[in-house]
């Protein structure tokens, strides 16, 4: 796989895919001539992403209902035509303002477990048939899950979202242990603390500036998914 045709025409799916780090990654993913379905839950923001690119196709649906992810999988991977790397993006902070784990509820915290780690399980599973047929195309198939430092340092308020990111980045290793011989890599990634609309809600008093721009975390991903594209199977 030479460098100059990493990311044509690779199919890729980006959920939580208009705003912050999805919204960047996307535009970066088209930029390189890939084609790419995003999934968001406001059906103006997807349709809004869409017009942007005739590479870019959209479906609106939360990863974290069960009932909206079989739809999701089955509409994306039609229009993309098969899958090569899935970006398990969409993320919930839980409970906002952020509060002690003891004052966290059990239904916020069953809520940031739906989205942070059972909607990217799910998800992945409904897609993986495609993914085990990627590596034909001369590379791995890659699984990225938006990880964090809360899932490896205990912050306090963070509760939720510290656990469930957690807990993710353990199923990613799972994920890679049983799959890495079939030619599906799974990667996680922390992009840090970024100037997004989910990092103003849990800190609104943090000053932008001093805050990483989605597009920088974008590249610094994208750079990832190349390098395990090309990594041998264990």
């Amino acid at each position: 796989m030479s460098e100059t045709n990493v990311w044509k025409d690779r199919r890729v799916i980006v959920t939580g895919g208009t705003s912050g780090l999805g919204l960047a990654t996307a535009r970066a993913l088209v930029e390189r001539g890939a084609r790419v379905g995003i999934v968001a839950r406001t059906r103006e923001r997807v349709l809004a992403v869409e017009r942007e690119s005739d590479r870019i196709v959209g479906v609106v649906g939360d990863v974290a209902r069960k009932e909206d992810v079989h739809p999701i999988a089955v509409q994306l991977l039609g229009r993309l035509g098969g899958l090569d790397v899935l970006v398990n993006n969409a993320s919930s902070l839980g409970p906002v303002p952020l509060r002690s784990w003891a004052d966290t509820e059990c239904e916020d915290l069953e809520a940031a477990l739906a989205a942070n780690v059972i909607g990217p399980h799910r998800l992945t599973r409904a897609v993986l048939g495609a993914l085990l047929e990627a590596p034909s195309r001369g590379a791995n198939a890659v699984v990225v899950n938006v990880t964090s430092d809360a899932a490896v340092s205990a912050y306090a308020g963070w509760g939720a979202y510290s656990a469930s990111k957690a807990a993710l980045l353990h199923a990613t290793r799972i994920w890679d242990a049983e799959m890495a011989s079939r030619g599906v890599r799974f990667v996680s990634f922390d992009p840090g603390d970024m100037d997004t609309p989910m990092h103003a809600a849990a800190l609104p008093d943090a000053d932008p500036r001093t805050l990483k721009r989605p597009e920088q975390s974008a590249e610094e991903l994208l750079a990832v998914i190349e390098t395990t594209m090309r990594r041998g199977a264990s």
